[in-house]
């Protein structure tokens, strides 16, 4: 079953207005620093970007004092997706490091604002060429197109300037994207963005070679966005022009998205789909980046969950690029806390995040000497004041088993033996989120599953707080002989989908589904056992408090399965299901 978004006035108004990304509006120094005046000069740059000649919109931040005699590092930027440079949270970060001391230049990435090109999807070889002309202009080896020259940037060597990278969400995979192509970056601050948009919109917790489950919500609100950019910044420049049937988007991009409308996933049109989601990010190019990378990723995002950050801090990490990881609590499901960072309340200086940024710039910005730049892990806990810090992203430590009574155990002698049922219908039967409501402000119904179209697994009462920090695994074996006999028909759509999730459950049976995060699955094979990979959440359970495990038929956030497919999970003390957490505090059991 697909579904499509409807063309609605209030996100057309919505993607008039601001990108959807979460708040990163930068502001001036916090009270008791002296910020520095500084100009701002619009300029046009004429690039080349995926075989056409654009003009790249820009706007160059110059601190006053900083000249060819006494040189500042600059930082560079550009939008989320569907904002420009003139945006609250763009220009934003020109002013605020400006105010800093440093040269800004910040920028409309291709296709938005009054930039030009089509909208490629932070294609390192087309928006990462298109940045490092940008880098190539703070070397002083190219002008801008009224002629202007930035010869107050410090330089390391002829043409290589001392330049970082900050953003937000598409503002922050472009960044990854320049690095690969241009070597001379000095430091990244990717926030709350993506390492494989294959994942991200159409996800598989099982497996990544299997297609995944269409994330029609959040998939379908973004290209309705960028096919609106013509509309909702005029403009005769061709470049912005693709075709009718793709109006502003490269034409993979589109013939991606119509696919997993479809709802027909035929193998050979699969792997196209993949090919294009991975050529066009991190996961395909990490292995070029070598600047130092700071990863920001919000607890609240169903867009690009923790796993995704995970990803590419590891795969960086095994490379040895200096990397270091901050899970803060917002993204662009919402989430935002008191006193995180919110620089448009001036606290830079002030929240943790905000050090952290500064302390990475001044290390490899401005090469200050005896810098500390943090713990190599650091997660927001929303139970008490502060961060927790960790060497690395805690590993799997405790085992629980699935009872056929329905309970979720500690011991595998405590597995009673039992099978349950359940089924899906036609329509979804569960919700997790309206996938746009953290970025629109509207309301959004509890979750909830429908009785007869989910399973559930309990644990008892817990005897003290557990703190479970990172990514869940579920080992898991059912039964559908319907979809047995279809599931090799060619077609991934005929293969068993469900979504697995974990909720609190408080002593009132109140229950919290943690940060609204669902792992969707397209079962590979349901003759064989297998293994999924939960999003990853930092929660605390109370005492009192009971852990449970869901399996459920569908999400209203996500398409689902091509007919009625029953399942049946069994249990027995020798062969049964598992979940595996990351505990940091605490013992379920």
């Amino acid at each position: 079953m697909s579904r499509a978004l409807p063309l609605s006035r209030k996100l057309l108004a919505l993607a008039a207005s601001s990108a959807l990304v979460a708040p990163l509006a930068l502001a001036g120094p916090a009270s008791g620093a002296e910020p520095v005046p500084y100009t701002v000069t619009p300029l046009t740059f004429t690039v080349q970007a995926g075989g056409r000649t654009c003009t790249v919109d820009a706007d160059l931040y110059r601190p006053a004092g900083v000249d060819a005699g006494r040189p500042a590092p600059a930082v560079l930027a550009t939008n989320g997706f569907g904002g420009s440079k003139a945006d609250g949270s763009t220009d934003a970060i020109g002013k605020a490091f400006a105010a800093r001391g440093y040269v800004g230049l910040v920028y409309s990435g291709l296709g938005f604002g009054r930039s030009g090109c089509l909208i490629s999807l932070d294609d390192p070889r087309i928006d990462g060429r298109a940045a490092a002309a940008l880098v190539d202009f703070l070397g002083g080896t190219r002008a801008a197109d009224d002629g202007t020259r930035a010869d107050f940037v410090t330089q390391d060597g002829a043409g290589d300037p001392r330049v970082g990278m900050i953003g937000g969400s598409y503002g922050g995979a472009v960044q990854l994207a320049a690095a690969s192509v241009d070597p001379r970056l000095d430091a990244l601050v990717p926030l709350i963005t993506w390492n494989d948009l294959a994942y991200s919109l159409a996800p598989n917790g099982a497996d990544r070679d299997t297609p995944g489950v269409f994330k029609w919500q959040w998939a379908n609100g973004f290209y309705l966005m960028g096919e609106g950019q013509p509309l909702l910044v005029p403009s005769l420049d061709p470049t912005r022009i693709n075709s009718l049937r793709c109006l502003h988007f490269v034409t993979d991009a589109c013939d991606t998205v119509r696919l997993l409308n479809s709802g027909r996933y035929r193998d050979a049109d699969t792997r196209k789909m993949l090919d294009f989601a991975r050529s066009v990010s991190p996961v395909s190019y990490l292995d070029r980046v070598k600047a130092p990378t700071l990863l920001v990723q919000g607890q609240s995002d169903s867009l690009f969950n923790l796993n995704e950050a995970q990803d590419t801090y590891e795969r960086l990490q095994a490379r040895g690029v200096e990397t270091k990881m901050i899970w803060q609590s917002w993204g662009h499901s919402g989430g935002q806390a008191p006193g995180e960072l919110d620089l448009g309340q001036g606290n830079l200086e002030t929240s943790y995040v905000g050090q952290r940024v500064l302390a990475w710039f001044d290390r490899y910005l401005r090469r200050a000497g005896g810098v500390d730049t943090g713990a190599e892990f650091a997660y927001y806990r929303s139970w008490q004041s502060g961060y927790g810090t960790a060497p690395r992203v805690p590993a799997l430590s405790q085992k629980l088993y699935l009872s056929g009574d329905g309970k979720l155990v500690d011991n595998r002698a405590k597995v009673a033996r039992g099978s349950r049922e359940y089924r899906n219908w036609l329509v979804p039967t569960s919700h997790s989120e309206s996938s746009l409501a953290g970025t629109t402000g509207l309301p959004d119904p509890q979750p909830y599953d429908l009785e007869g179209t989910h399973l559930g697994w309990t644990t008892a009462p817990l005897t003290a707080p557990v703190d479970v920090v990172g990514s869940p695994k579920a080992t898991l074996r059912v039964v559908s002989p319907r979809t047995e006999r279809v599931q090799d028909s060619g077609d991934a759509a005929d293969k068993l989908v469900l979504f697995a999730k974990v909720y609190d459950v408080a002593p009132d049976g109140r229950k919290t589904l943690v940060d609204r995060l669902v792992a969707p699955v397209r079962v590979p094979d349901v003759t064989l056992p297998f293994t999924v990979e939960l999003p990853g959440i930092v929660h605390r359970y109370e005492t009192g408090h009971r852990l449970e495990f869901v399996i459920a038929a569908s999400d209203d956030a996500y398409s689902g399965n091509r007919g009625v497919k029953p399942v049946t999970v069994t249990a027995a003390p020798d062969d049964t299901g598992t979940l595996e957490l990351p505990v940091v505090k605490g013992q379920v059991g």
